[in-house]
């Protein structure tokens, strides 16, 4: 008989289970040993605590743009069928944060799970009332939703977490290196142009509806987030 993998709940005695959302009958069934594993599981949205992360069954993709409008940035982990590129794509292009393999049972969801969540932990505390602002720009750090103007932002995780990193350094250039480290420490992003690519959704993101650009490239040095050229370098 095979030994399930060990698991370290995300919740300590003195703080309250981390709540996730399941959403379909495959996410349903797993209700059970994600409570054994240490989180709160719900199969409907209480109204009284936002789930800190919501897990879809395969076939539920629908339900991510009206998910990602009411729950913000918290991340979206769709089921697949196969571990095919094209599987993957599918995921990202609906808007999830990351996939997870009903077929492998619980132990990839909870890494996943895990991963995720130990990443949005990572970023610094907000006071409750604060919205962070440049131009027409605004974030809610306690709701993770972001509007440009009245148009509210459809961001993933991922992209949210940058943006706030962008946001609070506003009008200083943040390095390529300080990026990583932030928001790719656990994945070894170095090797690859994942910085430029997620900055690339941003800026479609952030300038849909024709608005001035905010994200700027300092050659050589990183990216800038202001109102206007950025204090220092080029931008291409």
């Amino acid at each position: 008989m095979t030994t399930p993998p060990s698991t370290t709940p995300p919740s300590t005695t003195s703080s309250p289970p981390t709540v996730v959302l399941l959403v379909g009958p495959e996410a349903a069934g797993l209700a059970p040993r994600l409570e054994v594993s240490g989180y709160r599981p719900q199969l409907q949205e209480s109204g009284e605590e936002l789930p800190a992360a919501v897990v879809l069954s395969p076939g539920s993709e629908a339900r991510i743009p009206e998910l990602r409008r009411r729950l913000g940035a918290r991340p979206l982990l769709l089921g697949i069928t196969s571990d095919s590129v094209e599987s993957r794509s599918h995921c990202l292009e609906w808007g999830a944060d990351d996939f997870w393999l009903p077929s492998l049972g619980t132990s990839d969801l909870l890494t996943r799970l895990r991963l995720h969540l130990g990443f949005a932990r990572r970023q610094a505390p907000m006071p409750v009332s604060t919205l962070l602002k440049v131009a027409d720009l605004r974030i809610d750090p306690v709701a993770c939703q972001g509007w440009r103007g009245q148009r509210q932002l459809s961001l993933t995780a991922r992209e949210y977490q940058l943006l706030l990193l962008l946001l609070r350094q506003k009008g200083t250039v943040v390095s390529r290196e300080q990026i990583l480290e932030e928001i790719w420490a656990d994945q070894g992003g170095g090797a690859s142009n994942v910085i430029e690519v997620y900055v690339r959704y941003l800026r479609q993101k952030l300038e849909q509806d024709g608005e001035p650009r905010l994200i700027h490239t300092v050659r050589g040095r990183g990216y800038c987030l202001s109102d206007g050229r950025p204090p220092v370098g080029p931008v291409p």
